[in-house]
């Protein structure tokens, strides 16, 4: 199987699965035209998370890395009617281009982007006493996914989801001689989680228009 077959099905599906979303598309393009990372979840990947945040029940989200909003676009319109979601973001320049697309696409009144160095941000919601949240989204920088991880968890409840995505690094998650640093921080996740007592988890290897990757998906019991 090759890249083209994993793209042509992702297209295939979503061209079947999905509905339409002009402001999603709005998204991305004006995310394009800023220069941003073309790092964005897959539309079939920001359905997922659609999908989990209803399923779960979740009436408050917390995301970290925001990018320009694409995947936060995805989880507030899962929200319920008073739904909050905070999402944190340390670059200026995505946080400016996801404002004004979660305003294009309706949904801003649901969403509080708080700027600057997310794990920063993070203990300034613990001080100030914000959450638990019902779902948290990773998706930042992967050196850090470890502490975003167990400060994830001082912001949880028992029953909250927490998804950490890009996990298996195009597989050289298994290097144990890697040098690269966003490897070795999923790696030093990964080692964490397995003895994490206060979750239930697993990771997934996953395959498609973004390439090969996986996610890790988290269920907090205590």
């Amino acid at each position: 199987m090759s890249h083209t077959t994993w793209s042509d099905v992702d297209s295939y599906l979503c061209g079947r699965l999905l509905a339409p979303s002009p402001e999603l598309d709005a998204a991305l393009q004006s995310s394009a035209e800023a220069s941003l990372p073309a790092i964005a979840v897959a539309p079939n990947q920001g359905k997922l998370l659609d999908v989990l945040v209803r399923a779960s029940g979740a009436r408050s989200v917390l995301e970290i890395g925001t990018l320009g909003a694409y995947s936060t676009i995805w989880m507030a319109r899962a929200l319920p009617k008073g739904g909050r979601l905070i999402t944190l973001e340390a670059v200026a320049k995505h946080a400016d281009v996801a404002q004004a697309n979660l305003e294009r696409a309706g949904v801003a009144d649901k969403v509080e982007i708080r700027r600057g160095n997310a794990l920063e941000s993070m203990h300034q919601l613990l001080d100030e006493g914000a959450g638990p949240f019902d779902f948290v989204f990773i998706d930042a920088d992967k050196e850090n996914t470890l502490p975003y991880f167990t400060l994830s968890l001082q912001l949880s409840h028992p029953g909250t989801v927490i998804f950490v995505d890009n996990v298996v690094r195009n597989g050289s998650l298994i290097d144990e001689e890697t040098n690269d640093a966003q490897v070795r921080g999923m790696r030093e996740f990964v080692d964490h989680a397995r003895s994490e007592r206060r979750v239930e988890i697993t990771a997934v290897q996953t395959v498609g228009s973004k390439g090969y990757d996986g996610f890790a998906i988290a269920y907090v019991t205590a």
